[in-house]
Parts: C-alpha cells; sequence; structure tokens
C-alpha cells in the first residue's frame, strides 16, 4: 500500500464552490482506476468546522505502485498542475488498513500526524498505533483509516474516514466532497 496526499491552498477569498463544482463533474473519473484503493476528495473552507484556510486536499490509497506512478505522471495530475500549479506531494508506506462499521458515505476525514522520537523503539510505536487503529475501527461512525510511515522524516499518519462529523481530535480535519473507492475490498486484507 502507498498513501499519497497533496494541500493545495487557496486564498482567504477564494469561491469554494469552485472546488465543489470541479469534484462534482470529475470526481468519478478514478471511481473504476485499477490500482487504487481509494481517493478522498478533500477540501478544508476557511471559518467551517474550525478550518483557519481554504483548501483542496486529495487523500489516496494506492495498491499498486506503478498505478500510482502512471496517475502522477498522467494527465489527470498534469491538468491539476496547470490549474493550480504543481503540489508537493507526500508519501508514505501503508502499514495497516482497517474498515470500520459506518456503510454511508462518508462526509468528514481526519489526518493525525506525529513525528517518531529518534530514540524510539519503531516496532513498539507500530504496535500501539495499530491497536489504537483496530480500537477505533469499531466506532460506529468510522467508515475505515489506514497507518502510513515515512522514513525519510520519520512520519507516521492516521488517516480516517468518518460518516458523522468526528469529535474534538488533535488533527486536521476534512470535508469529503466524494470517495472514489475502486479496490476498497482489496484493502480489507489488513497490511
Amino acid at each position: 500500500m502507498h498513501l499519497m496526499h497533496y494541500d493545495i491552498r487557496l486564498p482567504e477569498d477564494f469561491d469554494m464552490t469552485a472546488i465543489r463544482e470541479r469534484v462534482r463533474t470529475r470526481g468519478h473519473a478514478l471511481d473504476r482506476l485499477p490500482g487504487l484503493g481509494f481517493k478522498a476528495y478533500l477540501m478544508r473552507e476557511a471559518g467551517v468546522a474550525g478550518s483557519t484556510v481554504n483548501s483542496y486536499s486529495p487523500f489516496y490509497l494506492w495498491t499498486s505502485g506503478q498505478a500510482m506512478q502512471n496517475f502522477l505522471l498522467g494527465p489527470g495530475f498534469a491538468g491539476l498542475s496547470r490549474d493550480f500549479g504543481r503540489p508537493a506531494v507526500e508519501r508514505w508506506m501503508g502499514l495497516q488498513f482497517c474498515a470500520g462499521p459506518a456503510s454511508q458515505t462518508p462526509r468528514w476525514a481526519t489526518l493525525h500526524r506525529t513525528v517518531l522520537a529518534s530514540d524510539a523503539d519503531l516496532m513498539q510505536e507500530q504496535q500501539e498505533a495499530s491497536k489504537r487503529l483496530e480500537s477505533l475501527s469499531r466506532h460506529a461512525h468510522l467508515h475505515g483509516g489506514v497507518l502510513g510511515l515515512d522514513p525519510h522524516r520519520w512520519e507516521r499518519v492516521e488517516f480516517l474516514l468518518w460518516a458523522g462529523k468526528p469529535e474534538a481530535v488533535q488533527a486536521a480535519r476534512f470535508e469529503v466532497l466524494h470517495l472514489s473507492r475502486p479496490e476498497w475490498g482489496l484493502l480489507n486484507a489488513g497490511r
């Protein structure tokens, strides 16, 4: 599994209905893309749900590194780069995926980042994060979640999709505009 995210910051006075319309008209394009576990079309709007910024911030879980490469080098990402400028893309290796009990389309997502101490026991850190994700996967409003690790920055991420508005959390909160999930069923195997 390969996790990928980019955060396109938009001006304070940007009309966010343009992002909603973009996703409404184009979001379905990846609904059947081989090699894509899911793409969450995310946005933050200043003044909504505690956000102080406007952003368009898609998050991906790829089942195939080749599919991720094809996307980044292909026409879809080129179009996004033409419209907004080429964003810096963050990547993490996928550690674990858990589906939650919520069957409704997710409306919210959270992204929590943890920088691991240089002397941290990485296996113990992963086991604790895994237990937390498995515990969260029983939450009635959780649609699914994934853990990832960036071994360059030694940063772990926890990305969660929620059917209901998440409770107060120490994480970036996003509105989910659309969820493409062509290979979601292949992810439930876990790691």
